[in-house]
């Protein structure tokens, strides 16, 4: 018998091969464009060199005696320029010049101390006249009841008259340590240091004694000054920082102690 040839189909497979999907043109140039590795930086773009800040050097005892002695030969008896007749007035007057100008205050108070010299004419003027008399004063609405404030209080816890007291003066309506010193030192000739904006300019710029507050300049100049000099001394600085020491442009030039200053700044 003969055999029956049955054919065998072979099973045909395709093989299929996993197409990569397309990389969208602009990623394949952003990372063509990408380098292999870090760019190499200098240290000095890394962390730029920077000056060490200089220090002033310190004053010795001796120049500062000098430049105190150069503002006593220049200015013996130095006075301050609020308009006053007596410790109250003095008072008044400081409280009235925060935030203005000695020559603003003046011109207001020459006619209002002609009128009110003492505490009791001043609470007998009362707020609101007193108010017409310094209304060119800066703050003047605050000011004028402080003034009334601080009078009624002088009568009822000081028999009328201006304590002699730092802590006594501070605790009078709108006086400070400022308003204090001041009044300590002109009407009572205590060795204080008022510190005003001029005072504490001098002494940061000058190095005499460099300080963040006003008090931190006030505890370093009565630290330093010679008690020879302190009676004087505050009004030395202010009129030093009001017409010569200025605050845009110092008058390096004419300056009584410009060999002496530390200020890296000056012009001479």
């Amino acid at each position: 018998m003969a055999c029956q040839y049955i054919p065998v189909m072979a099973k045909i497979t395709r093989k299929t091969t996993v197409r990569k999907s397309a990389v969208p043109k602009k990623e394949a140039r952003a990372k063509a464009a990408k380098p292999k590795g870090p760019a190499k930086t200098s240290l000095k773009a890394i962390k730029p060199r920077t000056a060490k800040p200089r220090t002033a050097k310190p004053w010795t005892p001796a120049e500062i005696h000098e430049v105190f002695a150069r503002f006593r030969r220049a200015n013996p008896e130095p006075k301050g320029e609020l308009e006053h007749l007596n410790p109250f007035t003095l008072l008044v007057a400081v409280v009235l010049s925060a935030q203005a100008t000695d020559a603003g205050v003046n011109k207001a108070t020459r006619e209002l101390f002609q009128v009110a010299d003492t505490p009791q004419k001043m609470l007998d003027l009362g707020e609101e006249r007193l108010r017409e008399y310094i209304k060119t004063i800066g703050l003047y609405r605050t000011k004028a009841k402080n003034v009334i404030a601080l009078s009624a209080k002088l009568l009822t816890d000081f028999g009328g008259e201006v304590p002699r007291t730092r802590a006594e003066i501070e605790s009078l309506p709108g006086a400070g340590r400022k308003t204090a010193n001041v009044v300590l030192n002109m009407a009572f000739g205590e060795h204080t240091m008022a510190v005003d904006t001029h005072v504490f300019r001098v002494g940061n710029r000058t190095g005499l004694a460099p300080g963040k507050t006003p008090l931190d300049v006030e505890l370093g100049l009565e630290k330093v000054i010679p008690a020879e000099f302190m009676l004087h001394a505050h009004h030395w600085l202010i009129l030093h920082g009001r017409y010569t020491c200025l605050a845009r442009k110092p008058r390096c030039e004419v300056c009584l102690i410009n060999d002496l200053c530390r200020w890296p700044e000056k012009t001479v």
